[in-house]
């Protein structure tokens, strides 16, 4: 579906200061924990954007980080992105805290609102009782009509809420099918993913063609994997950003835990993922590490050079040196050198990725399957009496052999004949599963 189709549905979108519940209930709304939620300010940074229905009317629901405009460099950047999603909004939920009453960011917010002059619903959040919602009445003062009560954490009011919400924007009927579409099943996932501050969330944004994602040169910038469908010349990719991956030992913010965990079940859940490393660093333990967790999570690898256009060409020579010491292991990746920031080598990015992917789907026929392996045997025999007696790819993704065997084969034999069959059918880097069963088993 293009991005012309999808954004026929209608948009709601949730703004308010820091810490006023807009996550937590972006997350009641679609019914899972897809935005980080935590007792203090400044936790969402970017825009997170999911389909969500109420009484059979499909809508997107986006939630944004907390609306700042006069503060730190940082806020700023988190400010447009709010003012960018208004833009595209039909309604504006405008979340206040009713335990805390009238502030003077609440005030600045309204007014920036009704300069929009798009709609708005103005939500007292945190009404837990009978008297909380009693306090939603000075509110009134802020000019954007009556607001309504609703507890996002204990779901208080809430289908009253969203009653209000569907009677206010555009229906659209679309059928089964095109619902199905907008979800991006059997598209090809791609994570990016790499230490803090190596230019994930820049390469990012070049990528899918928006400022998507908040840039920023402070280490954990990004806290949530943000996911964006991509209409590309080689076919439709979802590209993953995700949050900057730290040793354990340095992970003292809950926060940061929670990012590191979704950037694993990225990994995990990716056809591909793109080790981001920073040129000018150079190959560090670290980026060691997430590839050895890229590699146990059986998914293909691309690795990815930024920040080379800043190198000299004796520090290229360094860099490149110890990436074939240190990542040894995963030596048959392609890999990149480009810079994010300009744009210098980002056109090679995707051809490769749709290369590999296609790959990683790959399935061989057993016939020939059958063929490479005895054409192996028969130039190296096991030794021992042992061989293979018939082959088959059994699934892919990744490429996954099954040798059926009258006796246990040797580990290196086992090695040898993945990598016979790796090069008879071109399978490059992408990662390949053997297993053995003896006959009889």
């Amino acid at each position: 579906m293009s991005e012309e189709e999808i954004v026929n549905y209608p948009v709601v979108v949730i703004v308010g200061r820091p810490n006023v519940g807009k996550s937590t209930w972006f997350n009641r709304v679609i019914g899972e924990q897809a935005a980080i939620v935590e007792d203090r300010p400044g936790i969402t940074r970017d825009r997170h954007r999911r389909m969500a229905a109420w009484l059979g009317v499909d809508f997107w629901i986006v939630d944004t980080g907390g609306w700042m405009p006069s503060g730190s460099e940082l806020d700023d950047k988190v400010s447009r992105q709010v003012e960018e999603a208004v833009r595209e909004a039909d309604l504006v939920i405008f979340m206040v805290d009713a335990a805390i009453g009238v502030t003077d960011e609440d005030e600045l917010i309204a007014a920036w609102l009704r300069r929009t002059h798009v709609p708005v619903l103005l939500a007292a959040n945190k009404s837990d009782n009978d008297r909380r919602e009693q306090e939603r009445w000075q509110f009134m003062s802020l000019g954007l009509g009556e607001p309504l009560s609703v507890s996002a954490l204990h779901g208080r009011r809430s289908g009253d809420f969203l009653d209000e919400v569907v009677a206010r924007i555009p229906h659209v009927e679309a059928p089964v099918e095109e619902i199905e579409a907008i979800k991006p099943d059997g598209v090809p996932r791609v994570a990016l993913v790499g230490r803090p501050n190596v230019g994930k969330s820049t390469l990012f944004n070049r990528l899918v063609g928006a400022e998507r994602s908040v840039v920023h040169d402070m280490p954990g910038t990004t806290r949530d994997a943000i996911d964006t469908l991509v209409e590309t010349p080689e076919g439709p990719l979802v590209f993953i950003d995700t949050a900057g991956m730290r040793r354990r030992s340095k992970i003292d913010d809950s926060t940061e835990y929670y990012s590191l965990v979704r950037a694993l079940k990225a990994i995990d859940g990716a056809d591909i993922a793109m080790l981001i490393i920073d040129a000018t660093v150079g190959v560090t333990s670290q980026d060691q590490r997430l590839a050895e967790r890229i590699d146990v999570a059986g998914c293909p690898i691309l690795v990815v050079l930024n920040k080379w256009e800043l190198l000299e060409s004796e520090e290229r020579r360094t860099v490149e040196a110890d990436l074939a010491r240190m990542l040894y292991f995963i030596d048959d990746a392609p890999v990149l050198k480009l810079s994010a920031l300009t744009g210098m080598g980002v056109h090679k990015l995707r051809p490769v990725l749709q290369e590999t992917i296609e790959q990683y789907h790959r399935k061989i026929p057993t016939r020939d399957v059958n063929r490479i392996i005895a054409e192996a045997q028969q130039e190296q025999p096991a030794g021992g009496g042992a061989r293979v007696l018939f082959a088959v790819q059994g699934s892919n993704d990744p490429p996954t052999f099954t040798l059926f065997v009258n006796r246990e084969l040797p580990q290196p034999y086992i090695r040898y004949l993945e990598r016979s069959i790796r090069e008879a059918f071109q399978f490059g880097s992408t990662p390949l599963k053997m297993r053995v069963r003896k006959k009889g088993d």
